[in-house]
């Protein structure tokens, strides 16, 4: 194995769990949470925040109990690598599709509005040689540039002060979720909106004491929940609440009432710096799907299995055509994703339990 010679910094670490959350749901969030919950849904998402963060004491266990070893150190120690073959495949799998839908997604939005007859698996296989080319580099600098591109995006946050003036207040009633739809379905593709906090179960190997990694994920994903409550928070105040209920993308519609005079249709070129946060996306999925795929093939070289992944990823994207498509992809996998989310420490924990239940055993004999 790789010796690593840099570990990761708490707060390179929080930006990076900020920036694997921050995709391309957050364009469909706010009327996500208008169909679901209705009258000021904006209130639900703190609710999500607490989900995660039960989710994140999970992985806390994960971490103080198993002394810092990574997750595949801890499995491998008590069950058969054989045995823990279909797992693995089935992570490689779904972490690899999760980056690459989503990337697909965020290219048909772009020729949507941008775009119209451009062939998009050309946008995307210009992303995927930029996503390649990040996840060869390592988590340490993957995490160097999520902290680059975070300054870049993070000033648009900004814009959210051009509505204040035009919010319409009576539209945040006394009434609170009332006229939601409540569907089940719809609670995971929320959820979907919070989820990449998860691969930071792989950052455990890459950290130390100074990491103070759980506290790193709890300040990336309390980042990413102050920044979807400003967001639905000023789209319920702007929108009436059948618009939000109407509208594909509200946050893009939202960025196309920005008015400026030496700019036109200024939400074109918004949307396109949220190309920094897919491509992180991308990376740190098929960087942890890299991870995994190299506890099967431990001698072949990292770069040709990243190399393998990114292309049969591409491969895949030529699928789903449509955005009706890719919304169905994501569905499915963001519905496998949470309970990969909640499984994953629950069984490394049972792991635990059982191999401290062993040393026991053996120190009283």
């Amino acid at each position: 194995m790789t010796v690593l010679k840099e570990k990761l910094s708490c707060f390179h670490a929080a930006i990076l769990v900020h920036m694997t959350q921050t995709g391309i749901v957050i364009f469909a969030l706010p009327g996500l949470l208008a169909v679901q919950f209705g009258t000021n849904g904006w209130l639900a998402v703190p609710l999500y925040f607490i989900v995660t963060l039960i989710n994140v004491s999970l992985i806390a266990i994960v971490y103080r109990v198993g002394e810092g070893k990574s997750i595949f150190d801890i499995l491998e120690r008590s069950i058969p690598k054989v045995m823990l073959y279909p797992l693995y495949v089935f992570l490689i799998g779904l972490w690899s599709l999760i980056g690459c839908i989503a990337a697909k997604k965020y290219i048909l939005l772009f020729q949507l509005i941008a775009f119209p007859t451009t062939n998009p698996m050309a946008f995307k296989f210009v992303i995927d040689l930029l996503a390649y080319a990040l996840i060869v580099k390592g988590l340490y600098n993957i995490a160097k540039t999520a902290t680059v591109f975070f300054w870049l995006i993070i000033w648009m946050g900004l814009f959210l002060f051009y509505f204040f003036g035009d919010l319409e207040w009576v539209t945040f009633t006394p009434f609170v979720f009332q006229g939601g739809h409540h569907d089940v379905k719809t609670y995971f593709d929320i959820y979907a909106a919070f989820l990449g906090y998860e691969l930071s179960l792989l950052f455990i190997g890459y950290s130390d004491r100074k990491t103070r990694l759980v506290k790193a994920i709890i300040w990336g994903n309390g980042i990413t929940a102050i920044n979807y409550i400003l967001i639905c928070l000023v789209s319920f105040g702007f929108f009436s609440l059948p618009q939000l209920k109407s509208l594909f993308v509200p946050l893009l519609d939202l960025l196309a009432s920005i008015k400026l005079p030496f700019i036109e249709r200024i939400e074109n070129l918004l949307y396109g710096f949220f190309l920094f946060s897919t491509i992180l996306t991308i990376g740190m999925y098929s960087w942890s799907a890299k991870e995994v795929s190299q506890r099967i093939f431990p001698t072949v070289r990292s770069r040709f299995l990243a190399f393998v992944i990114v292309l049969l990823s591409f491969i895949v994207s030529f699928i789903p055509k449509s955005l009706y498509e890719v919304d169905k992809w994501l569905r499915l996998l963001a519905y496998l994703e949470f309970w990969v989310a909640f499984g994953l420490p629950l069984l490394l924990i049972s792991v635990l339990i059982v191999q401290r239940g062993s040393k026991g055993e053996l120190s009283h004999g």
